[in-house]
């Protein structure tokens, strides 16, 4: 019996144009190397001013040396030494206080000047640049010119207390003084910078809750305190962890605004290290008493202090959007 042959196979016109695609090849890490190579200046650069003297600085801070001779191995006797070392606290207490004076005023003068500038209607632009000139200003020019501002016998705020039947004030020869002249200095830096960050988190919030604030009656105040304060929160904690890393390494302003007041050292922080903060006293003990290994664990000791003050403030931030 004759069987039938079998049917022949038809194949799609799809299948027979489809190209037919190979399984990407994978590649060893050394197949990207000209991509490596472009981005590699930057991890260089990194490398040798970045990660290289962090690690050199953790090392100096167990050695005693004065730059010159051979190391001697000191242990945690450094460290030991900074926690008793009266000196230290007394510049972290000034650089506290100078910070307390002058970043919490500072943030709530720029989220007022922030509101203004929101609600402006003309030389918006205008207004913007005036309040961000002195964040690019040099902050020796800022403070050579706040030093004659404070002066005692030609200074402005002097000329206005007479002006006012009162008495004229020491302002860079008294230990309250020279922490109001740094603070004020500060104050008139940073105001602006924070002011144009508050401007931006101001124009997020929709202004059907401005709206309806102004049905219910409330006036401009509440609804700053009641609208505008909470929902600006998290900008403000933002702003509050840069003004707290900046404020606690604080080092040009008092530097230059009390470097002529001081018969010891322009490291000195004005008379009786009033105006001495954490960063001027590390650069005393590195470089005016040439002992590198206590500064490098001075440097240290900043770096716990400023880390413990961003990790508060995170934890603040953190606990708000749970």
């Amino acid at each position: 019996m004759a069987t039938a042959p079998p049917a022949p196979v038809v194949e799609s016109p799809a299948a027979t144009s489809a190209p037919q695609v190979a399984p990407p090849k994978s590649r060893s890490i050394f197949g990207y190397w000209r991509l490596y190579l472009a981005i590699s200046p930057f991890y260089l650069l990194f490398l040798c001013f970045g990660l290289i003297p962090v690690g050199f600085s953790l090392y100096l801070s167990f050695h005693r040396w004065d730059g010159l001779g051979s190391m001697e191995y000191a242990g945690l006797s450094q460290y030991s030494y900074l926690l008793s070392d009266t000196q230290f606290w007394h510049a972290i207490g000034n650089t506290l206080i100078i910070w307390a004076i002058s970043t919490l005023p500072m943030l709530f003068i720029a989220l007022v000047t922030a509101v203004m500038l929101n609600s402006a209607v003309r030389f918006k632009s205008l207004y913007r640049f005036a309040y961000f000139l002195p964040n690019v200003t040099s902050v020796v020019a800022i403070a050579i010119i706040f030093g004659s501002v404070f002066s005692t016998n030609f200074g402005l705020v002097n000329a206005v207390l007479q002006g006012l039947g009162l008495e004229q004030i020491a302002w860079l020869n008294t230990p309250w003084g020279i922490k109001v002249a740094i603070a004020s200095l500060m104050t008139w830096q940073w105001t602006g910078y924070n002011a144009i960050i508050f401007l931006a988190g101001l124009q997020t919030i929709p202004s059907e809750l401005y709206e309806a604030a102004r049905v219910d009656g409330a006036g401009p105040v509440q609804t700053f305190f009641r609208v505008t304060v909470p929902l600006m929160r998290p900008v403000i904690l933002f702003t509050l962890v840069v003004s707290t890393v900046t404020g606690l390494q604080s080092f040009s302003e008092p530097q230059v605004l009390l470097q002529t007041t001081a018969n010891t050292s322009t490291f000195a922080g004005g008379p009786d290290n009033a105006g001495q903060t954490m960063v001027l006293y590390f650069f005393q003990q590195t470089f005016d008493n040439n002992d590198f290994g206590y500064g490098a664990a001075i440097a240290w000791g900043i770096f716990l202090i400023v880390a413990v003050f961003s990790i508060i403030n995170w934890r603040l931030v953190q606990r708000r959007e749970k």
